[in-house]
């Protein structure tokens, strides 16, 4: 693993235990698992994001439910069929989890060095604030990438809206969490939450 895959997504948050934990997969004979932490924003508001976490992290830290904790690793995509389609599932990969007293005033921290892979789309909201979404490919080891989704405001949006898909770009900003209703028949509906980076900072590199 190069220097680069190492330092080009680099996630760092602090949380309460918000769920048990649950097994997640196997892999070289590694078992993995998922739960959830709950990280607040400044609006007072909370980020309910999903962690996984490697068996051998875990006989160091206490993750049961109302415990605080910090974690360092990368935010994963990876695709999961639901219902019959095929959905991008996001997770923070922890590489090192703690125990922590308090929750500072920086608990959630996100840096992405990648490139844009599809088209950015422009909006504005019904309260005239503008937004574009973008999609991610950042690189990892063994010839794998993660698409991450993030959405950039204001002057970012303007900007990023004029960028062409194999752009270059670094971002820095925060995960955050947001529910919705995505409608399955004409008479159901079903509730599920997206998780995007919420843009920060964002600067175009030149090669």
């Amino acid at each position: 693993m190069n220097d680069y895959q190492l330092t080009s997504n680099k996630v760092y948050i602090e949380g309460k235990v918000v769920s048990e934990l649950s097994y997640s997969h196997e892999m070289f004979g590694e078992a993995f698992y998922n739960f959830t932490v709950e990280v607040p924003r400044l609006s007072e508001t909370v980020d309910r994001l999903p962690i996984t976490v490697s068996e051998r992290l875990l006989p160091t830290v206490d993750v049961s439910i109302g415990k605080i904790v910090s974690i360092k690793g990368q935010l994963r995509s990876y695709n999961k069929v639901v219902d019959g389609t095929n959905r991008l599932i996001l997770t923070v990969f922890a590489r090192d989890i703690n125990n922590i007293d308090t929750i500072s005033t920086s608990p959630n921290e996100i840096y992405l060095d990648g490139y844009i892979c599809k088209a950015p789309v422009y909006r504005t909201t019904p309260f005239g604030r503008e937004i574009t979404d973008i999609l991610i490919a950042v690189n990892r080891p063994y010839n794998k990438s993660d698409y991450i989704p993030a959405i950039a405001w204001g002057r970012n949006a303007r900007f990023s809206s004029t960028l062409e898909v194999g752009t270059h770009i670094k971002i820095t900003g925060r995960i955050q969490s947001r529910d919705y209703e995505k409608k399955i028949s004409e008479t159901e509906t079903a509730k599920r939450t997206a998780y995007e980076v919420s843009i920060t900072k964002m600067d175009k590199v030149d090669e």
